[in-house]
């Protein structure tokens, strides 16, 4: 379901049980379009979430404490001064449009009270957190500020009259009656479905809800509104007043809908048209929205923050696989060396039976017995002894450019091999502080331009940031890193001498270490230890990956090497199937 006005309706009648009268304590804004309230009501301490993303726009208390950036944006610096220290003394929804006002009593510079309100608009791409003065509605400002030349219809800029947003002739589901209804559908000139018709003609109702009006009222969504006789009519209209009234009397049931263990939908209220599914039921629509969206927001974000990094890594992925081709083809070609020489030392044994602009000769192999002759191809501009010379000089520019370009070739692997493992760590990066730290071990390497805050960001990141932390069926710590940074850290200082070392064989992945503190790992261990290794990598998703394990003191960082780079010796190799049911089950 999306973010309709039933889904709002719900999140507000929560809100005003437990934040209403709340004194705001500190705002954040750890997205450019997200803002966090810290309210203490109640002698409790609550998080409210207000989210304009395009993608996922939402309002709810939440329990996700996210980081925030070291300087905070403009906007939440505005917030601050006039709504800190303020209390919440109205919570409302117009009607059952996406849009909530939250009202505050503040206190202005001479200390009188005054009244300020947030207007959180939830409406998809057009979504909204706009700050007014609530006695005149001028708008202060907005998260994301809309000009006449982004919008014709519409302008939210500060100084201006906040208008709502428009209704598209929409009529208010909370007060139609049953004449009304009919009266509208009767005169309608065109044909519409069912369900669209609904969606059209009333705000907060989404395509989901709309289909559970007229399953309820026994109706195929998809038949042609106009069809229908006045039974028919009279039964939707009957179910469409029932759930309305259901959202008067705030009778909500939270819940997630689920297929083979994967959430596709949620929902404030039951929905019959989902019956086929699995349920998941929630005492609140907060923990509900959260659940749901969360790690799909997390996920979109970091899309968005590491774009331009993966962008980066692609090109030049790109780029160095084009330039090995080349090098192998160059390479085979100076693989040829010894045939030169050949060449040379036939011609210069043969020079009586060779004429000057001759193109090619054909002469007798005493090198090979079982190849009595062999053709070589001759400058007809050049003497025989030239030609001789021709392939010697071919012979020793070979012999330099074979072992030149083995060691390019190896170069541009080792490039390789570590872009793919950068392009595991941002596509496993969800945090701001991960991200960082990639950002700066890119520029440290002169894959990007480095910026001017880079250094503070990640020396405050690298206190935050940690490797993913499991426990095995038996007991034992098992430490994951995410990025070369936390790999290097878990293998070169955090690992003890006896603990054990995991990574898959030849294939970018994790570092995975077992703290055995002396003790003897069983099988099992072994097992899951392997399974992390194979699932944080980039072989995931195919079948007996090679992970190789080994004493932490015999995994060594070559001088100079790229960070994550490390070898080893001693070492055993597990094959197997990475299985992220078993992972879930680990506790962490």
């Amino acid at each position: 379901m999306p973010f309709d006005g039933i889904t709002v309706s719900s999140a507000v009648s929560e809100l005003n049980t437990a934040i209403l009268n709340g004194r705001v304590e500190k705002i954040y804004q750890p997205e450019k379009d997200e803002i966090t309230f810290n309210i203490r009501n109640n002698k409790s301490n609550y998080r409210l979430l207000i989210s304009a993303s395009p993608m996922y726009p939402k309002i709810h208390l939440t329990e996700d404490n996210k980081s925030n950036p070291i300087n905070a944006p403009a906007f939440c610096m505005l917030l601050r001064k006039h709504l800190t220290g303020s209390r919440i003394i109205s919570i409302k929804q117009p009607s059952l449009e996406r849009v909530i006002e939250i009202n505050f009593d503040c206190i202005d510079e001479m200390g009188y009270s005054i009244e300020k309100s947030i207007i959180a608009e939830v409406m998809g791409r057009h979504s909204n957190i706009i700050f007014i003065d609530s006695q005149g509605m001028n708008i202060i400002d907005s998260i994301r500020r809309v000009s006449n030349d982004m919008s014709s219809i519409r302008t939210i800029m500060p100084g201006l009259k906040y208008v709502y947003p428009p209704s598209d002739n929409k009529k208010d589901p909370l007060t139609i009656c049953e004449s009304e209804f009919l009266s509208d559908i009767h005169s309608l000139s065109a044909s519409i479905k069912a369900d669209k018709y609904l969606v059209k003609a009333f705000y907060g109702i989404s395509p989901i809800v709309a289909q559970e009006i007229c399953f309820r009222a026994r109706i195929e969504s998809d038949l042609d509104i106009k069809i229908l006789n006045e039974e028919q009519l009279l039964c939707l209209f009957s179910e469409f007043h029932r759930l309305i009234e259901q959202i008067k009397s705030k009778d909500y049931k939270p819940n997630i809908i689920m297929d083979d263990s994967k959430n596709i939908d949620f929902s404030a209220i039951e929905l019959s048209v989902y019956n086929d599914f699995k349920k998941t039921y929630m005492d609140s629509i907060s923990k509900t929205i959260e659940a749901f969206y969360i790690q799909k927001d997390k996920i979109d974000r970091t899309k968005q923050k590491t774009g331009d990094l993966s962008r980066i890594v692609k090109i030049k992925l790109e780029r160095d696989e084009r330039k090995l081709s080349i090098l192998e083809k160059e390479l085979a070609e100076a693989r040829n060396a010894e045939y030169h020489r050949l060449c040379g030392d036939i011609i210069m044994a043969n020079l009586y039976r060779i004429n000057k602009g001759e193109e090619k000769a054909i002469l007798p192999n005493f090198f090979n017995e079982q190849e009595e002759k062999i053709e070589i191809a001759l400058d007809p501009r050049l003497s025989p002894a030239s030609n001789a010379q021709k392939y010697y000089k071919q012979y020793n520019k070979s012999k330099v450019a074979l072992k030149l370009l083995s060691n390019q070739i190896e170069q541009v692997l080792e490039e390789i091999v570590y872009l793919e493992s950068i392009q595991d760590s941002l596509n496993r990066s969800l945090e701001e502080q991960e991200i960082n730290e990639i950002r700066m071990e890119l520029a440290e390497g002169g894959y990007i331009r480095r910026g001017k805050e880079n250094k503070k960001n990640v020396k405050a990141s690298q206190k935050a940031s940690k490797p993913m932390h499991f426990i095995s069926s038996s007991g034992f710590d098992i430490y994951v890193g995410k990025n070369n940074t936390q790999n290097d850290y878990l293998t070169l200082k955090f690992a003890s001498a006896n603990d054990l070392w995991f990574h898959t064989k030849d294939i970018p992945g994790s570092h995975v270490i077992i703290k055995t503190d002396g003790k003897a790992v069983d099988d099992n261990t072994l097992s899951e230890a392997a399974n992390l290794a194979a699932y944080f990598s980039k072989g995931k998703l195919s079948s007996n990956v090679p992970v190789d394990y080994a004493w932490k003191k015999n995994v060594k960082k070559p001088s100079g090497a790229k960070p994550g780079k490390v070898i080893y010796e001693s070492y055993k190799t597990i094959y197997i199937t990475p299985d992220e049911g078993k992972i879930s089950r680990m506790r962490k």
